[in-house]
Formats: C-alpha cells, sequence, structure tokens
C-alpha cells in the first residue's frame, strides 16, 4: 500500500507542480473518508471520546496527540522527491530511518507495549537496512541529476514515521479502536499542512511566488493516497502494540519493496529504470528481515 501510495502522491505532485499542495490533497482526502465512516461507525467516535478522557485524566500526555504531524510531514516530503529518485530508493531509504529510529522508540517504550531490550539482532537488521540504502544508489552517485539530499530526506521520512508509530500504538491503547487513531492523525496532519501552506502563501506571495494550482483531470488513482493512507494508519496503529516498531517495520518490508520495485519496472521515467544495484540493495533490507527474527520460547 505504501508503494502506491507514494507513487500516488508523486505524481499528484507532478501534475501539480506543488508537492505541498499534494500532500495537503492526500491528506484532506484521507480526513474526508474517515470522517464519514466515523459518522456511521459508533465504536469510533467512542474511541475519540476515550482518548479525551485520557488526556483529561492525564493519562496520555497532550503532545502524543500530535503524531499525525509526522504523518504529514512525512507525506509532505514524500510527494517531493518521489518523482526525483523513484519509488524503490524512496522506499529503501525511508525503510532504513524507520529501522534505525525504532531502535531509539522500542528502547524507550513509547509504542504502547512497554519497553523492548535492543538485542543484536535488531541492530543487525537497523545496520543491514542502512547498508541497503548506500548500495541502492551506489550506481547513480555519478548521475548529474542524481541528489543524495534527496535520499537523506527520505531517510528523515522514514524517522518521522518510525516515531509516529511509536504514538499511535500508545494512543491506541487508550482508543481500543485503530480507526479512531487514525482520525486522529489525519485531523492533526491535515491542520499542519494547512498551516504549512498558509505560512508559504504569506511568506512568498506573489506571481513569482508560492501559489495553488488547479486540480488536474486525471488520472483518476492519482487521488487514492489519502484512501491508502487512512487503511495504513489503521493497521499500523493496531498492530505495533504487539509486535513492537522495529519488528513491524521490518515485517512490512517485504510488501513494499515488491511493491516499489514492480511501480519502478513498469514507470521507469520517474526513477531511471531498476538495475543491479537497486535489486541488491532491495536483497539486503530483506536480510534485515531475517537478522531481525525473534527466537521464539520453546516453552509451552
Amino acid at each position: 500500500m505504501i508503494a502506491l501510495q507514494a507513487r500516488a502522491n508523486g505524481e499528484l505532485s507532478v501534475e501539480l507542480g506543488n508537492s505541498l499542495q499534494a500532500a495537503l490533497i492526500s491528506f484532506s482526502s484521507g480526513l474526508l473518508i474517515i470522517s464519514t465512516v466515523a459518522i456511521f461507525t459508533p465504536r469510533i467516535k467512542k474511541g475519540m471520546r476515550e482518548i479525551f478522557v485520557a488526556v483529561k485524566a492525564g493519562s496520555l500526555p497532550k503532545w502524543r496527540l500530535f503524531a499525525g504531524m509526522l504523518g504529514g510531514s512525512f507525506v509532505a516530503i514524500q510527494t517531493n522527491i518521489v518523482p526525483l529518485i523513484g519509488v524503490a530508493i524512496y522506499s529503501v531509504a525511508s525503510i532504513a530511518g524507520q529501522a534505525v529510529v525504532s531502535l531509539l522508540v522500542d528502547r524507550i517504550g513509547i509504542t504502547g507495549g512497554g519497553p523492548k531490550t535492543i538485542t543484536a539482532r535488531r541492530i543487525g537488521a537497523a545496520a543491514v537496512t542502512v547498508l541497503a540504502v548506500f548500495v541502492s544508489v551506489i550506481d547513480r552517485l555519478d548521475d548529474r541529476n542524481f541528489s543524495f539530499f534527496t535520499v537523506l530526506l527520505a531517510l528523515l521520512a522514514g524517522a518521522f514515521v518510525g516515531v509516529q508509530r511509536a504514538l499511535n500504538g500508545q494512543i491506541n491503547e487508550f482508543a481500543k479502536e485503530s480507526f479512531a487513531t487514525s482520525l486522529l492523525n489525519f485531523i492533526m496532519g491535515t491542520l499542519f499542512l494547512l498551516l504549512f501552506l498558509f505560512v508559504a502563501i504569506l511568506i512568498s506571495p506573489g506571481e513569482n511566488g508560492f501559489s495553488l494550482s488547479s486540480l488536474p483531470t486525471g488520472p483518476w488513482w492519482i487521488f487514492t493516497g489519502g484512501v491508502i493512507g487512512v487503511i495504513y494508519i489503521a493497521f499500523t496503529a493496531l498492530i505495533v502494540q504487539h509486535l513492537g516498531v522495529l519488528i513491524f517495520t521490518v515485517l512490512s518490508v517485504g510488501g513494499q519493496l515488491l511493491g516499489s520495485l514492480i511501480v519502478d519496472f513498469f514507470h521507469p521515467e520517474t526513477s531511471n529504470g531498476v538495475g543491479a544495484a537497486l535489486i541488491t540493495g532491495i536483497c539486503l533490507t530483506y536480510l534485515g528481515v531475517i537478522v531481525s527474527g525473534e527466537r521464539r520460547s520453546q516453552r509451552a
């Protein structure tokens, strides 16, 4: 789903010529969908009430409600750089950022499932995914059109998601309804992007400054980023409580990388194609999945 979202948001950014506006459209469309669902779903409304009851009681710190702003930042970066480096390299780099940050948030214990020990397997998994980033881009370092700064931004975007997942896991402990956590994320993320867009227009007004673009007429699938985000955030909020951020991250790598490889294979115009270095990097990331595997207790 994330590979498809990256492709849809990236194409929307190209059509608009405005990555920040594309991020806002993606997030606000997700907010519209989840808000409509919430109107007819008592569980979601109850989950939202439970969140604010927890905040009022002091059980849930207020600042954790702003996790959605990290998601907004992630989508803003995604829409800006996917057209520059392609979905596959973006996916590998963002996964590495998630893996490294996941070590920290798991150790601190802000996932909602309590602190988790940093084992050799976890360190190895994070190290392999970081190595995979460098291998994936090694054949493009001499390309004049390639910017390693965009790869660093993808790493940063992944780091944002790692922290967001942790905070969502804890919020979901009180909501007990993953779509309520998703609704809160979309509210905060949309408000953040609206504010960001407003500030950008104020700072750089005029014909040669920052301005809004008219909506493109299609293709239809470039507007699906918000729908995908609703489903994805709801799933992660539920699953991360049980697996922890790092394990969830590396287990979700398979689908994300396979999807990104397929997307870039069929749309090489946005990624400079699929080469041996990229495939090797993806294989290394799969190795990170294997390295991270936790041994199960033999006791009944």
